[in-house]
Order: structure tokens, then sequence, then C-alpha cells
């Protein structure tokens, strides 16, 4: 396997202000953010832990801080989807399908803080509890390619829609 990315906290005060922006939790601590890890040597997806405990019901959503940011090599990406079990017995999305974590997010004024705004789009009643430090998406790196003329010379400074202002 080619290592391609190293996961890091955000900053004390970036993941407190999300916390408390997101939550209502004061005086939050990164520190105590588990970083992704794969559940088995075969896993292609890294597991992202819940920095507070959330209910969903049915139609309700939730945008979580994790706390985290993902220092990744030029030409790979990652992208985040719903943990398998919880989409298929919640219908658990995504608001924009599948997240795209580029590369230079990195280094965007939010310092490339990873959030996850996900719906419980269930048809049977089907209420969704996840508690802090469970696992509840999963991030999978892929290698990507660009065309012969691409042109891009455009520098990003924040996410969510940021390179298209």
């Amino acid at each position: 396997m080619q290592k391609i990315a190293k996961f890091i906290r955000v900053s004390k005060e970036n993941f407190a202000s999300a916390m408390l922006e997101e939550f209502g939790v004061q005086n939050a601590e990164v520190d105590e953010v588990n970083l992704p890890k794969r559940a088995t040597t075969g896993s292609a997806g890294y597991d992202f832990y819940s920095p507070a405990s959330f209910t969903l019901a049915p139609g309700e959503t939730v945008k979580v801080p994790t706390g985290i940011r993902a220092n990744i090599e030029n030409g790979w990406v990652l992208m985040i989807f719903p943990r398998s079990g919880l989409g298929f017995k919640y219908r658990l999305q995504l608001d924009n399908t599948v997240g795209v974590i580029d590369s230079d997010y990195f280094g965007a004024k939010n310092e490339g803080h990873i959030f996850v705004k996900i719906t419980n789009d269930g048809k049977k009643g089907k209420i969704l509890t996840v508690n802090k430090g469970e696992a509840f998406c999963q991030g999978v790196f892929l290698p990507f390619g660009i065309t012969e003329d691409d042109a891009a010379e455009g520098v990003r400074e924040g996410g969510f829609g940021s390179t298209t202002k």
C-alpha cells in the first residue's frame, strides 16, 4: 500500500469554536478526538468518530465538526461516505452525497477542518443515536487524474464551494 496522507487534529481554537457553534458545547477539547483509522488490514475506509453524541429522527440533519484535517499528497482525494451499516439501517446520507476533500483543502483558512453534514433519511421511523467517540462516517483515499489540456491556476482559500466564487 502506498502511504499518501496523514490525519491531524485542527487547532484547539478552531475545534472549540466549531463545537460551540454546531453543538453548543463549551470548552470542547480537540485532544479527545480520535484520529480516523481503519478497522482491519483489508478495510479501504478510515472511520471518523463523532466528537459529541447526537440523535437524528427521520428527516433531521446535523453538521459534525470532526476536529480532523488531512494532509494529502497531490494527485489524491479523500472521499467521505456514511458508514455502510448506518446507511443500510437508517438511510443515513451525506447532504452533499459524497464529501470530496481535495489535497489543497489542508491549507484553507479554516485549517482544512473536515465537517460532515448528515441526514437520517429513513422512511421507517427509526431514530439514529450516535454516541461521542462512535464511528459515523468513513473516508476513502482515491487517486485522480487531470486532462492533458488542464490549465487550473486557482488557489484555494476556503471550503464548501469556495473554488467557484
